[in-house]
């Protein structure tokens, strides 16, 4: 009976564990939301957890930006989805910012090396039920960066290689 109501316990915390970080989530998404415009950024993974869902998984993501320098030292937060109808673009962020192609190939994703993985995001803006949030539209290797923002610079953002 005292493992049962134990049990119960940790389930108890672990669940308000995981509404409080994603609850946190929603709250960096919401600051980060209104501060970038619909733009192109150097980014350096800071932080990636897989959050499991029943009807869709994802990996929460946390990127530094490194440039422009106007917004370096801010971050991104975001999701990107693991279901089968979503795994195309994980599997382009995986490969543009250089995970381990030996692990990728075995379709293996480790959260720890995620971290530090540099590259060129896009994204763009939106809101769900009442939250703003930022969706990853498309990615870049990071040795791509000088050449893309260039052409955002000069006003061609919507026809760059990542869009």
């Amino acid at each position: 009976m005292a493992c049962s109501a134990n049990s119960t316990a940790i389930s108890a915390q672990r669940k308000v564990l995981r509404e409080t970080s994603d609850r946190r989530l929603a709250q960096g998404d919401q600051s980060s939301a209104g501060v970038f415009p619909n733009v192109l950024f150097l980014v350096r993974t800071e932080r990636a957890r897989y959050r499991w869902h029943a009807q869709r998984p994802y990996y929460a993501l946390q990127f530094a930006v490194l440039e422009p320098k106007a917004l370096a030292g801010h971050s991104l937060m975001g999701r990107l989805y693991c279901t089968p109808k979503a795994l195309w673009k994980l599997n382009w962020f995986l490969r543009d910012f250089g995970y381990d192609t030996e692990l990728l190939d075995r379709d293996e994703i480790d959260d720890k090396n995620l971290i530090g993985l540099s590259g060129v995001v896009k994204i763009s803006r939106a809101v769900m039920n009442g939250t703003p949030l930022l969706n990853f539209d498309g990615f870049a290797p990071a040795s791509d960066w000088e050449e893309l923002s260039v052409n955002t610079s000069a006003g061609s953002a919507g026809c760059s290689e990542v869009a």
